[in-house]
């Protein structure tokens, strides 16, 4: 039945794209006859996502997304709907600016946006957890992680659950993390935290705070890891499913509604738990939608009797940007003028792609090994979070596509741990291992960890007591996206820091060239592979 609910959600994809055009309603009263109204809007994976991007996917729109156009919106819709409420599902952290203020920026943002509660997500963990536990003080909201505690106690690292009162309305909010966002994270940046069993966090909440409200909101950050393309929300291929979401609203009574993140695998229209009658919903993430939900609430039961959801693209074009967010992100922006500065340009504008071998995944690839003089670079396509333009690059559209504190390591590798690796890239439950100093054929239509057809350099297919000298950023390294065979080889080099190490291989080449291409190749039968 579950998998039954995802796939009609999926099928119906188009059609609720197209339906879900409109970015508001006309206004509604509060109440009507012994009903109340509740509007909640929803935000996941921002990830710091601020400006408006080219929607060269959607036929509808000429730009998407914008954090101030979003809060326009956002602000249209409180001034039309009543007792409206807004969470956001966790990631807000990354980019250059998150990195340079430590996070500071999102918090801040979100403050003038006036969120009312939200999730941990795994980025927040980017700069470590002393780091994060630290800047989260500034959120005059709650920030919740209901099964977050230093390791081996029963102390909590965050606030568990809330209460939010207006306008006489009452709802409580708990947020939660799975283990695969867990996952996602350098290991020595959360080590020393335990991350629980999320079913049962969340049913201590509910339990406390069920009686006393008249809705309850999860906020989730978890299933499987996100794959970061600009377009992945059409290309099928790609399209996560919400499995640990439905199984979590299984397996808890007395959740209402249950806004998710991580997956950015976007619910055009709400998923409803059968068996418990939980609402489900995520977005696309990056800032591109805004998720709305808006519920009657009958007076005498509590019972939910309508409800409209839907995922609102933010039209960049139709939404001028709201003045205060604008101008407190041009402020920070004005702090940091060295990242404006260009030190390059790039032939053509180069795309990154999640489960194919991809132009921005080839460059920084070919950096590393420049830099270290490794027979082989890696770079894990989930690290690749932004596009880079054609034309002038400069620092802070480098620090945006690599965005993470980080290393690039030398290590030795043998053949064999190579191939453990190279296989488990073609799995693509993490998307795919994007190389330097390799080439492959592969084939996705056979069982998952035989699928390398050929594995060479210059030309020689690699034998598994080879030994290579190997390039790697220090999430890799750690073993970070499940890539564990790169924590079991020795670290023999050093040579700074990731972004430090793209700048200088662009700043030293002039104007680059898109870098060669045909590195790993699919030699199954056409149509085979995908998630």
């Amino acid at each position: 039945m579950k998998r039954l609910l995802l796939l009609l959600k999926m099928s119906f994809l188009p059609l609720m794209l197209a339906a879900c055009g409109a970015e508001s309603t006309d206004s509604v009263p509060s109440s009507i006859d012994g009903q109340r109204v509740v509007t909640l809007l929803f935000t996941n994976d921002v990830e710091s996502a601020y400006d408006p991007i080219p929607a060269y996917w959607l036929d509808d729109l000429e730009n998407i997304g914008g954090i101030a156009e979003m809060t326009t919106l956002i602000n249209d819709i409180r001034a039309k709907q009543p007792n409206v409420f807004l969470f956001d599902s966790g990631d807000i952290f990354t980019g250059t600016l998150a990195k340079l203020t430590e996070g500071r920026l999102a918090f801040e943002l979100m403050i003038t946006m006036g969120y009312d509660a939200m999730a941990i997500g795994n980025h927040e963990f980017e700069y470590g957890h002393d780091i994060f536990s630290w800047e989260k003080n500034r959120a005059p909201f709650p920030v919740l992680g209901a099964n977050f505690f230093y390791k081996d106690t029963d102390h909590p690292y965050a606030q568990a659950h809330t209460i939010i009162e207006r306008d006489g309305v009452r709802i409580g909010v708990i947020g939660i993390m799975g283990q695969d966002a867990v996952s996602a994270i350098i290991p020595s940046y959360i080590a020393p935290l335990d991350v629980t069993d999320p079913v049962i966090a969340v049913q201590e909440s509910v339990d406390e705070i069920r009686d006393q409200v008249d809705l309850v909101v999860l906020l989730t950050h978890q299933g499987k890891t996100a794959p970061m393309q600009t377009d992945a929300e059409s290309d099928p291929r790609l399209q996560r499913d919400i499995d640990a979401d439905i199984a979590l609203a299984g397996a808890v009574d007395g959740v209402d509604v249950l806004f998710a993140g991580h997956a950015d695998a976007g619910t055009p229209e709400p998923v409803i738990h059968p068996e418990t009658g939980t609402i489900i919903m995520q977005t696309y993430g990056q800032a591109t939608h805004l998720g709305y939900l808006q519920l009657t609430l009958d007076d005498e039961t509590g019972n939910v009797v309508n409800r409209d959801g839907k995922l609102i693209p933010v039209d960049s074009d139709r939404w001028t940007p709201d003045e205060r967010v604008a101008a407190k992100l041009e402020n920070y922006r004005a702090a940091y003028p060295e990242i404006f500065v260009e030190v390059g340009r790039l032939a053509e504008r180069m795309n990154r792609r999640y489960i194919e071998e991809s132009d921005v995944g080839n460059l920084l690839a070919d950096a590393f090994v420049a830099a270290s003089n490794a027979d082989i670079g890696f770079v894990h396509s989930g690290s690749l979070r932004k596009d880079l333009p054609g034309g002038a690059v400069r620092v802070v559209d480098l620090v945006d596509t690599y965005p993470f504190v980080d290393d690039v390591f030398i290590k030795s590798m043998t053949g064999r741990q190579i191939r453990e690796a190279v296989e488990q890239s073609l799995t693509l439950e993490r998307g795919l291992l994007q190389v330097a100093g390799l080439t492959l054929a592969y084939d996705l239509s056979k069982p998952e960890y035989s699928r390398i057809v050929t594995l060479a350099r210059n030309g020689e297919e690699i034998e598994d007591d080879d030994v290579f000298t190997v390039a790697a950023p220090g999430f890799l390294a750690e073993g970070g996206d499940l890539y564990t065979v790169f924590a079991d080889a020795p670290v023999i080099g050093n040579v700074g820091k990731v972004s430090d190490v793209i700048a200088a291989y662009v700043s030293g080449q002039g104007t680059v060239a898109v870098p060669q291409r045909g590195r790993q190749i699919d030699v199954g039968p056409i149509g085979v592979g995908g998630i």
